[in-house]
Parts: structure tokens; sequence; C-alpha cells
């Protein structure tokens, strides 16, 4: 058994990996940091569905700040990269407050969604975990996709139509396709 901090997205994607890592037998704790969401209103809206989701399962809840300038320093001039950039920041956020609270690894929701590259994910956590000094647990959530959102509208959880930047929404919304 492993106490593991798992980095969430929002609500729906937290239920399957919560879960199944509960299942498991590991301790679980919910660390809802996301710099990324854009705009304002949407990050509120998320972390409402988080704190939903974390009281409907009972989990524990660790809200990080919101750092939206910390994110787009980051990206601005770098957008074919962005999501490199902001896997890099939220787990290595995770991983810190990880070590920090004496979690022994750290984990993220984002591998359940089928629009995220796992790979990227894979490496940014281990690079991540080698520098900060704390394991990361990599693990496919993307079977349970389907499961988690069909329980996340039996519990009425907000459910966003992009990955959350500001990219993604004109992708999602603006750009012609």
């Amino acid at each position: 058994m492993a106490k593991i901090l798992i980095h969430a997205c929002c609500g729906p994607c937290l239920i399957y990996p919560y879960e199944k890592l509960i299942k498991e037998g590991h301790e679980v704790t919910c660390f809802f940091y996301n710099p990324n969401i854009h705009p304002f209103k949407e990050y509120k809206e998320r972390l409402k569905s988080v704190r939903k989701c974390c009281e409907e399962l009972s989990v524990p809840l660790i809200v990080g700040e919101y750092e939206l300038e910390e994110y787009f320093r980051r990206v601005v001039f770098h957008e074919d990269e962005r999501c490199s950039i902001c896997y890099n920041l939220r787990l290595r956020k995770t991983a810190e407050i990880a070590k920090m609270n004496g979690f022994n690894a750290f984990t993220t929701t984002l591998t359940i969604s089928p629009y995220q590259s796992l790979e990227l994910i894979k490496e940014t956590g281990n690079e991540v975990a080698q520098k900060v000094g704390v394991n990361f647990l990599f693990e496919n959530f993307r079977e349970g996709f389907k499961k988690s959102h069909v329980k996340a509208e039996e519990i009425d959880l907000y459910m966003q139509k992009y990955c959350g930047c500001l990219f993604s929404e004109w992708e999602r919304y603006g750009k012609k396709k």
C-alpha cells in the first residue's frame, strides 16, 4: 500500500483512477492544480466539480494556487510545445506537494483522457520524479474513461468540452475546421 497524491484535472476524470487505486489498497489524496485552465470562470467550474466529486467519494483534497501568470509565462512563444510545458508545470507541482507532505508517490488523472499523450505524460512524470525525488506512478486509466463519465453524469458533475487551456478552447470553438 502506498500513500499517493493524484493530480486531478477535473471531477469526471478523477472518479475511475481514484476508485482503481483505492481497490488496489492505496491511500489516495486528490490535488487540484491547473493554472492552464482559462477563462477563470471555467477554472471555478472545474474546481467546484472536483470539490463535489471529492465529497461524493470521500477523497481528501488539496487545492493549489491558480498560477495563471506562470502558465502563460512558460507557454508564450512556445505554443507548439504547450502540452509538454503544461504537463511539466502541473506534474512538478504535484511532485513537490507529494514530497513535502510525505506521500510515497504521485500520479495524474490526465492519463484517463484519450485526447492526452500518454508517452509525453509518462516521460514528463518520470523526469519530474527523478528531479524532485518522489516516485511517479504511471497508469493508463483510459479503460475507465466511459465509466467515469457515466458516474459523473449520475452525480451531476460539470463536464467540460476542452482540455482547459486558451489554445484548446480556441481550437474547439474558434478555429475553422
